[in-house]
């Protein structure tokens, strides 16, 4: 008997580079990406639970990061395993252009590793043609976008940015 799996997509703000400095270059490339202070293929860790990754890379970020806190390493490595196992082929990246808009992609690929670049830790994306213009959202998703951090889980606003993806046919480029 063959169990199948039902995935409901998911929808995630990923910030690309500290004030969205990697956008452009990550949208003209096909990816989104991440460092954090890893240097090293991630590929034979990738665990299903993030307790697991985070476990094991914590005390790497930590010796790499020493004034940092604890905390700090825990947020680090959980963002930086959503974006490499966490989120799936098929979900929706929205990523601030850092201009008043998002770029906005669908993952296509499984993590793959690019080492002595920016953001090393990568998934492809194949990015919209156009774009959501922040004074389109509703404050709630605007709200929520805003949130401090690498990612953001914005699925609960998926109606939404459907509507405002699907109604958008003017190209903000």
């Amino acid at each position: 008997m063959i169990k199948t799996v039902n995935y409901m997509k998911k929808y995630n703000r990923v910030m690309l580079g500290q004030g969205s400095k990697y956008a452009k270059m990550c949208r003209e490339n096909g990816y989104i990406g991440a460092n954090f202070d890893i240097n090293e293929d991630l590929s034979d860790s990738l665990y299903d639970n993030w307790r697991d990754f985070n476990s094991k890379y914590i005390p790497i970020w930590m010796e790499n990061m020493p004034e940092k806190s604890k905390t700090s390493a825990g947020l680090a490595c959980g963002f930086l395993w959503t974006i490499i196992k966490g989120l799936q082929i098929g979900d929706i990246i929205l990523s601030p252009s850092g201009e008043g808009f998002y770029y906005v992609g669908t993952i296509t690929s499984d993590y793959y590793y690019v080492p002595n670049t920016e953001l090393p830790h990568r998934r492809n994306i194949k990015w919209n043609d156009n774009v959501i213009q922040r004074k389109d959202m509703s404050k709630e998703l605007k709200n929520s976008t805003g949130s401090i951090g690498t990612c953001c889980d914005i699925t609960r606003y998926a109606s939404e940015i459907e509507m405002i993806i699907n109604n958008n046919t003017e190209i903000y480029l």
